[in-house]
């Protein structure tokens, strides 16, 4: 089940690169390295922040 577990978080970030979503756990070593006394934000919370930065409030891709 471990072997399982690697592999699929070794996929998820792989998958995450390809389509250009940040990676949550290098957000934390970032945070924790830089910014210690203060909480992170959770996954949900880093996902849809990066998904707003991406697609903007309405949904559609913004322009370059």
């Amino acid at each position: 089940m471990k072997k399982f577990r690697e592999i699929y978080k070794k996929l998820e970030r792989f998958f995450h690169l390809l389509v250009g979503i940040p990676s949550y756990d290098k957000y934390l070593e970032y945070h924790y390295k830089y910014h210690p006394n203060c909480q992170p934000k959770t996954r949900r919370e880093f996902f849809l922040e990066a998904q707003e930065k991406r697609y903007g409030n309405d949904g559609s891709k913004k322009c370059c």
